[in-house]
């Protein structure tokens, strides 16, 4: 089938490879334009599917819009059977989602209709969801609100980051991509409806989404942490510096010493874990965190250097 493919991403990595395995012929890769990645300071840099296509000698575009009338006209040119739209980071406009024969489809990491928008699975996370998925849909002029192709579903591990389980659902993603462009050859799809009762949303996270507060209950706080790496990063304040959270579990209940009930967020062990109070009698090991001007350490290096310490107590920013 001649395709057009239109991704960023590392995410659509694998399914722009098993595009191109199972014969198809991608005439043409649109992404977006060239940006600074690294930091806002940095030099521009290609987008990874960019420099994927590159290596797989596939011509590539890189528009700063694709609703302009040029990028239009050129994607009707090249006359492809079908686009196909794997985490792209623009919004398609009519014109384009009427030029191919056999329609656009997206390849969407979540089980629509939950969690339309840009960031499903950290969202699924967050929401302490067991499973989640993958899932084929023809585009419309919604967002993520066109008809169900085909869905896959998988576990999502206890430990699993949303960067770990975003790698996970790629892959699957790019063999459920291939199945539907195989049956839709041989006419066997049977689109289905979403339900619009059931959807929930997704939109990107913003830096404030991983602030965690310690008031909240382990398993929250933990699938928070997960949730927001690689992107915000939960983090806390602790003597008045930010400190990044890169991985945290559930700690056993009832450990809490006698006295008076520790504050939410007090550290009451350190050790190979920094053990937090968290609410009522829960409790979360900190695993591995990031200082200011430092790299990322597992906590005994923390505690070793004395930058954690029993009793200190991780909570907000103080007040300007």
């Amino acid at each position: 089938m001649r395709l057009v493919f239109m991704g960023t991403p590392d995410f659509a990595i694998p399914a722009l490879r098993a595009l191109a395995r199972a014969g198809h012929e991608v005439a043409t890769v649109v992404t977006q334009p060239d940006r600074p990645r690294r930091s806002r300071a940095s030099p521009p840099e290609p987008s990874p599917v960019r420099a994927e296509a590159q290596a797989l000698a596939i011509p590539v575009l890189a528009p700063e819009s694709v609703k302009e009338p040029a990028v239009v006209e050129g994607l009707a040119a090249i006359g492809p059977e079908a686009v196909i739209v794997v985490a792209y980071g623009q919004i398609l406009p009519p014109e384009i989602l009427t030029i191919p024969p056999r329609g656009c489809i997206n390849l969407h990491a979540s089980l629509l209709p939950k969690y339309r928008g840009a960031a499903p699975v950290a969202h699924a996370i967050l929401a302490g969801d067991k499973v989640t998925g993958v899932t084929t849909m023809k585009m419309e002029r919604g967002l993520d609100t066109g008809d169900i192709l085909l869905q896959r579903e998988c576990a999502i591990g206890l430990a699993e980051t949303a960067g770990d389980l975003t790698a996970r659902l790629a892959v699957l993603g790019a063999d459920l991509l291939v199945e539907t462009l195989a049956l839709h050859e041989r006419g066997a799809l049977e689109p289905r409806k979403q339900n619009p009762a059931d959807a929930t949303q997704a939109p990107s996270l913003k830096r404030a989404d991983g602030l965690i507060d310690w008031s909240r209950g382990a398993t929250e706080i933990a699938d928070r942490v997960r949730a927001c790496h690689p992107w915000p990063l939960a983090h806390s304040w602790l003597h008045g510096e930010p400190v990044n959270l890169l991985r945290a579990e559930v700690g056993f209940e009832g450990r809490t010493p006698p006295g008076p009930r520790p504050a939410p967020g007090q550290v009451l062990e350190a050790g190979e874990a920094i053990v937090v109070q968290c609410q009522e009698q829960g409790l979360v090991r900190i695993l591995d965190l990031q200082f200011p001007g430092r790299r990322a350490m597992p906590a005994r290096d923390a505690v070793n250097g004395r930058l954690v310490r029993v009793g200190d107590v991780f909570g907000h920013p103080a007040p300007r």
